[in-house]
């Protein structure tokens, strides 16, 4: 009872968050100047009339709560509304261009997580080496250097000068650009909690039996630092589904991140929730599941 009761108010303190995401969105979105008919009237000749018509036909000459009412009711359903540029379902279209998205993301992490600890480890094993040195710097290189301006520097090395890779499509650059950003997230402060925990009475006994330090770090050590790595999951996550997002555009991928550019760009509310949503989504569960994994593997977060 005293592990489910913390969890399920997390739980709810996620909801609610998640919650407040969604009406803050749908606010925000239409403060910004012009909205879909707007950018169809730019794209076409439609007169006042046109205008209003087609603006009253979409639900759009509503107040905004009128709006948030209709669609808030649908969405606890599962009904995210159509596309108001492309006349399809938001859902979707999300359900298409998820599985890109996905795709990407789970080639970044395992790619970030295997750089991070294999580094974090093997700067701990040998310690008067560069490997600290290469430590300090991948997470330089995660903090300093946006994503995006990586990105364009592949492009322009990578595709224009040396003609390597294709501009469009390709998934190499991202995943390697995506997976040393999450690499520099992880091996800092893993290879911190890594040097702490080797001071400990249990570890200085292995020591004394003659164990290995390969063996040491890899029985001793990693399995106690697991709760860093659990709870760095939710920063992990959030910073690449914005790099995410920004090499799909990059690069070409249809994935959410080029539906969320093309939504915005054609001001369709609807996607644009759904996919803010999704993402918002992930990320309060991701936590979440962060938060009860933690309280499983450390006794101290129970108490």
């Amino acid at each position: 009872m005293s592990t489910l009761l913390p969890a399920a108010l997390g739980l709810l303190r996620q909801a609610l968050l998640l919650a407040g995401i969604a009406v803050t969105v749908f606010l925000l979105i239409r403060i910004v100047p012009g909205d879909v008919v707007d950018a169809m009237a730019l794209e076409g000749n439609l007169d006042d009339e046109a205008i209003a018509a087609l603006r009253a036909d979409l639900g759009l000459d509503a107040g905004a709560l009128v709006q948030l009412r209709i669609w808030a009711g649908r969405a606890l359903v599962g009904d995210f509304g159509d596309s108001l540029r492309f006349d399809r379902p938001a859902a979707e279209l999300i359900l298409a261009a998820a599985p890109t998205t996905i795709g990407l993301a789970a080639l970044a992490l395992a790619f970030g997580l295997a750089l991070g600890i294999a580094l974090a480890t093997a700067a701990v094993l040998w310690p008067r080496s560069i490997l600290p040195g290469l430590v300090e710097a991948l997470n330089l290189w995660s903090i300093a250097l946006p994503t995006f301006c990586v990105g364009l520097a592949a492009i322009l090395v990578f595709s224009v000068w040396l003609g390597w890779l294709p501009v469009m499509g390709q998934w190499l650059s991202p995943v390697i650009i995506l997976g040393i950003d999450i690499g520099g997230q992880i091996a800092k402060p893993l290879h911190e909690d890594l040097k702490e925990t080797a001071t400990a009475a249990h570890i200085r006994t292995a020591r004394a039996k003659g164990l290995s330090p390969a063996r040491i770090v890899l029985r001793h050590l990693l399995p106690n630092a697991l709760t860093t790595v659990v709870a760095l999951s939710g920063l992990i996550l959030a910073g690449m589904i914005g790099g995410a997002l920004t090499m799909e555009v990059l690069f070409g991928l249809p994935g959410l991140g080029t539906l969320a550019y093309q939504a915005i760009s054609g001001r369709d509310y609807p996607v644009i929730q759904a996919v803010v949503l999704v993402f918002a989504a992930g990320v309060v569960v991701v936590n979440w599941l962060a938060d009860v994994a933690q309280r499983a593997l450390d006794p101290r977060q129970r108490a």
